[in-house]
Order: C-alpha cells, then structure tokens, then sequence
C-alpha cells in the first residue's frame, strides 16, 4: 500500500553541514571557533555527572540457553536477559513441522508475531466467543490480545521461524498459561465433572507442561464461532505486513508500517519493517511517544543512542540481535556492511509519531539556527536541501 495518508518519517533535510552517523549529538554541528564562544561558568543542572547510558543491545539467539524440545526451540529476551527493556519482550521461536506452541493465554502482555521462515497456524478464541483460525506465511503478522486463548503450529514440511514481541518487558514466555500446565495440575476427578469424558482418560495424562509438542495437522472442519450470533472471522488477528503494509521509499532505504489504523486489533504495538542499504543511515530522530525494540534480520550496523546532558554511546549489532531505544531518546542508526540492513522495529503505541532532526532545524528561521551554531545565514539556508528519512 502506498504512502496516501501521511509520510511518516521524516520530510526534512540536513545537508551542508555534511551530517553523517558520525554527528551524533547537535553539538557536532557547531563550528570549532563557535564552541569557544560558548564557553560558560554558570551552574546549572546540565553540570551534574550523569550515568552513562545503559548497554540497549542484547544477541538474543546466542545470549541464553532457552528451550529446546524435539518439536522446536525458543530463545527469549526479557528483562532478566536485557534489562533495559522494560517495556517489550521478544521471543525467537523455531518450529519443526506438524509441531506445536501448545494451547496457552498470556496474562500480562499481548502477543505480536512475525513470520521469518515457512507457514504457522493460529487458533485463538476471544471473550466474546469468536474463534479464529488463521494460516500465516513469510511477512505476515499477527496479534493477540491480552488473555486470548491461542495456539501455534507449524504447516507443511519445512521448519517455520517467527519473531514474538510482547508489550511488556517483564514478560517470559516461560512463564504463560499452558493448557497442559492446568490439566496435569488438577485432580481428574474434577476434569472428569467439567468436560463430561469419564474419569479414567485423565488419570494417565503427563504430569508436566508440554510447551511444544509434535502431533499430525489438523484438517478441516475449523470449528465456528462459540457464539453462533457472531459472523464466522479468519482474518481478525492476521495481517500480510509485507504485502499491505504502509509502504515509504526512500535514496537509501525503505519502511513498511502497521499501526492500529491499518490493522485494528493491535492495538498496543505499532510495527515497521526497516531496510538500510550499504552505507546509508536512518536519519537522527525520536519518539515522543513509544519505547523502540529492534530485531536484526540480517546485515550489521550501528546504533547511536543520544541520553542527554553529553550521554551519547554507539554499539554494533548485526543478525539475531534486538535492540531497545527508551522513549524520547535521540538516535540513529548505520548500515556498515556489505548487504542490506533489514530491521523488524517494535513501538509501544497503537499509533505512530517521530520528530527528526532535520524536522526540527528547518522547522525555524536560518536566522535563528544560524546563531545557534555560528554558522552563515546561507549554509543555515541550506539545510532544506538534504535528503529525507533514509539516505547516503
């Protein structure tokens, strides 16, 4: 889909001042002769030690030993794992096919996915008694409210790789609510009461939660909604991310996004998919409204963060890597390498929002920028010039 509603990053420019990766913080803009004309003695609060920003990257596929089962494994980064991220969580998961994430429910956080690899199959049922069941492809999302019941399975006869993001940090997928887990834990009498199966299907059951199991694909029919008032829906909960998603092009780059006015049920995540090509870089920005959690899909570069009052740091990051940028934080990020840089880019808010730079400064008079910097009204003139977003 194209860009028809809005452009949403940034239209501005900055390029006479030659702003590179390398300008991290505004102060990089002013001229040597200008800093020493600034020079000041008065105290204020921006003269306090500050703590150094935090380490905002963390090699989630190598970072823990996770778990691992005959049917797949699951690699997780919450904040036991990187701290910094308190307020999303991501999950790598690996499926074999015909196995499956058994049936569970999240109580503190809901659930995006992004398909890496190969196709899954999703269940859901909502408190309202609509079920849902939804076969996913490469770039194709979902979403899953808070407490929904769902279950994922691997179709076909390839293993299926997906990337899970949870709108709280101090979720851990080891930590859900298993169906398994439930049963194996209650008495079979009761079961037996509840479910209407006589007593003894339950007294052999294993005593531990499954978590992933193999089993065969389940075929038709897909079962109706529990409430047969309620249209029958497969498509709630699906999104094709890269097919439909809010496309901007750019010199050195491209984004797809999906927020919760393209995809109404996500309504807590907004989600981007980001290419960087070989020696381009995503221009300096921020987010007034929304923490950012990053997923290295392949290719490397770097990401500076700027934390205020001087606190500026740079750290690499390349496949299976995430990162995490708090809210309002300057930053921008380097593609160094060869190949493109392709990005799964997570925001806390069911709805986009981004101040660049380049916004910022041509958003005043040259003359205004031009005595912030000591630089001529011309080159301050100039900055309208630069190219936007994504570029070399």
């Amino acid at each position: 889909m194209e860009t028809t509603r809005r452009k949403f990053l940034s239209t501005a420019s900055v390029s006479s001042l030659g702003l590179v990766a390398a300008a991290s913080t505004i102060g990089s803009l002013i001229p040597e002769k200008a800093k020493a004309g600034t020079k000041q003695t008065i105290k204020s609060p921006a003269n306090k030690v500050q703590a150094e920003l935090e380490d905002f990257v963390y090699d989630i596929e190598n970072g823990s030993t996770g778990y691992e089962s005959p049917g797949g494994t699951a690699k997780e980064a919450t904040v036991e794992e990187f701290p910094i991220s308190q307020s999303i969580a991501g999950v790598s998961m690996h499926l074999n096919p015909g196995s499956f994430r058994e049936l569970h429910w999240h109580s503190i956080a809901a659930e995006w996915a992004y398909i890496l690899e190969g196709q899954v199959r999703t269940t859901v049922i909502t408190p309202d008694g609509t079920t849902s069941t939804d076969d996913f492809e490469k770039g194709d999302i979902w979403y899953f409210p808070k407490g929904h019941g769902h279950m994922l399975q691997c179709l076909g006869d390839k293993p299926c790789h997906f990337l899970l993001g949870f709108d709280n940090g101090h979720f851990s997928e080891f930590g859900t609510f298993s169906i398994t887990d439930w049963i194996s834990h209650t008495s079979p009498a009761i079961l037996a009461r509840n479910t209407g199966l006589p007593e003894r299907v339950f007294t052999t059951l294993p005593k531990k939660e499954l978590y992933i199991g193999t089993g065969k694909i389940a075929v038709e029919p897909r079962p109706q909604n529990i409430n047969a008032g309620i249209p029958y829906s497969n498509s709630s909960h699906k999104f094709r991310m890269e097919a439909d998603g809010v496309y901007q092009q750019f010199k050195g780059g491209s984004v797809k996004l999906v927020s919760s006015l393209e995809f109404p049920i996500q309504t807590t995540i907004t989600s981007m998919r980001m290419n960087i090509e070989p020696g381009a870089i995503r221009e300096l920005h921020w987010h007034p409204n929304a923490d950012e959690w990053q997923y290295v899909m392949s290719g490397s570069g770097n990401l500076s963060i700027f934390g205020s009052h001087g606190r500026v740091k740079t750290m690499p990051y390349s496949k299976g890597m995430v990162a995490f940028i708090k809210q309002g934080y300057g930053h921008y990020i380097e593609n160094t390498g060869t190949e493109t840089l392709k990005l799964i880019v997570l925001f806390n808010s069911p709805i986009y929002q981004e101040l660049s730079l380049n916004d910022w400064l041509n958003s005043n008079p040259p003359q205004l920028i031009a005595d912030h910097f000591g630089i001529t009204l011309g080159e301050a003139a100039a900055l309208a010039n630069h190219q936007t977003g994504i570029f070399k």
